[in-house]
């Protein structure tokens, strides 16, 4: 048809033009070819794609609008109307693949539901895993966008690379380097599409389907266990305390060990310096690797924070998984690997197969964000907001809940969780119908059993929300 809509109709050589245009148009609408709320062309470009008068394109419209197919938007012209999906002839067959087996297809891999997620969003939200963004220094990134742009304009078009922009990760080895004291160069860094490409790279690599156990936090990520799970490895659920994992539950014959240890998601507490040591050295004795996800570890609130695993590491066994989505912003969906020398190249092997690579416009501009110190003060800046609201939350909490909450320690990130006693899912779901949204750590469970308790971000809500929110929790938490 014209430019605007490209769609081969067929009309008849003989008989009424009429009709055979009525009645190609009806059956791409019917056939789910032209998707409801899709302008058409005028009348005039209908006629000349087809080799009609324009009468008769007028006409087949006025026609399709009178039986319900399109409706008339004055003179934004016609759009095919929203119809009932009885009416769309769309097929909607069980199985047109029986042959398939996957955990994807047997719903094992669904996403995480938010509690109330049919529910109209609750006034006071505790989201956990979610910056404050409007402090975020917006216009700085947008000069800096445009800089990059007018930089790629002078070069000739190209890929991205796999392994991601070099200045980026230059950039990302300086930041890791003084925040992190994690010792690696650019050639150590591998760019990915957020944290969650890293771990599907990473159990891309490492994971023979059948043969390999993972050992995972239990409460812990269930976005990590889902990339796990697809690449066909075997979960072991190892129990967390107030020291971290518990390495001496990690059973014998894992391979790969995942761990939150400067915030424990979603416990929040940190694994301790001896722990460190002696999940190092489980792994040597048991030629296991480990997958350091330090997710919001550079919002902390004690003057120096305990060495990385990659700092300790002397045998290259740890593969230090990055993002920037709470640093700076979720949609940048940049996050990076810094990779043991023996396996970058099949991770950039298995990058380039994903998708190629990162987006090359947004890499340049956020490497100069950094490079200029702009990523620096920022993260000063919001981690004593943080550290604020983190205060606030806790003595709201003692204060409304008291001996009833035992509040978890945490020394870095978004959220901190407190266990109590009772159905915690029935205190999140009265709580959502208070106003208050907020998560039971049950949800984050992959065994049954354990204590379970709620789970607190405070990255999207400001510290003079928090007095209310926790009244509101008590209230509900009263009438158990």
């Amino acid at each position: 048809m014209a430019s605007s809509l490209e769609l081969d109709l067929h009309i008849a050589a003989r008989g009424s033009r009429l009709a055979s245009l009525h009645a190609a148009l009806r059956e791409a609408i019917a056939s789910g070819r032209l998707a409801p709320g899709l302008r058409l062309p005028s009348s005039r470009e209908l006629a000349a794609s087809v080799g009609v008068s324009r009468n008769t394109a007028v006409a087949a419209y006025e026609l399709l609008a009178s039986e319900g197919w399109l409706e008339s938007r004055g003179g934004a012209g016609s759009f095919v109307a929203e119809l009932p999906r009885a009416v769309v002839q769309v097929s909607d067959r069980a199985s047109v693949a029986p042959w398939a087996d996957s955990p994807w297809l047997r719903g094992e891999l669904s996403a995480l539901p938010a509690p109330g997620a049919h529910s109209p969003a609750p006034a006071y939200r505790f989201m956990t895993g979610v910056p404050d963004i409007a402090g975020f220094p917006f216009e700085v990134l947008r000069r800096l966008q445009t800089r990059a742009l007018q930089a790629v304009a002078r070069e000739p078009a190209r890929y991205s690379r796999p392994q991601g922009l070099p200045a980026l990760r230059e950039a990302i080895a300086g930041h890791v380097s003084s925040s992190r004291a994690v010792a690696c160069t650019a050639d150590d860094v591998i760019i990915t599409a957020g944290a969650q490409q890293a771990f599907d790279l990473i159990a891309r690599v490492l994971v023979t389907p059948g043969r390999t156990t993972a050992a995972v936090e239990d409460p812990g990520y269930p976005p990590l266990r889902a990339a796990l799970m697809a690449a066909g490895a075997r979960l072991a659920p190892v129990p967390v305390d107030r020291e971290g994992l518990v390495v001496d539950a990690l059973p014998a014959g894992a391979r790969i060990v995942c761990v939150t240890p400067s915030h424990q998601f979603p416990l929040g507490v940190a694994l301790s310096l001896a722990r460190r040591r002696e999940l190092l050295n489980w792994a040597a004795r048991e030629q296991a690797v480990i997958v350091e996800d330090d997710y919001d570890g550079e919002f902390r609130f004690t003057p120096r924070p305990l060495d990385a695993l990659k700092t300790l590491d002397r045998d290259g066994r740890v593969f230090y998984v990055g993002t920037l989505s709470k640093s700076m912003l979720p949609v940048l969906r940049i996050g990076f690997i810094v990779a043991p020398a023996w396996a970058r190249e099949a991770l950039v092997a298995a990058r380039q197969v994903a998708d190629i690579g990162a987006p090359a416009l947004m890499q340049r501009a956020v490497a100069d964000f950094i490079g200029e110190g702009h990523l620096l003060r920022h993260v000063r800046r919001m981690r004593a907001e943080y550290a604020e609201r983190r205060g606030v939350l806790e003595q709201m909490l003692v204060r409304h809940l008291g001996a009833r909450a035992d509040i978890y320690p945490a020394i870095a990130g978004l959220h901190l969780s407190a266990a109590l006693a009772g159905d915690c899912t029935e205190l999140a779901r009265r709580a959502w119908q208070a106003g208050v949204g907020v998560e039971p750590l049950s949800r984050y469970r992959l065994a049954a059993g354990g204590v379970d308790g709620l789970v607190f971000g405070y990255g999207a809500i400001s510290a003079a929300r928090i007095p209310e929110a926790v009244r509101r929790l008590a209230e509900a938490l009263g009438t158990l």
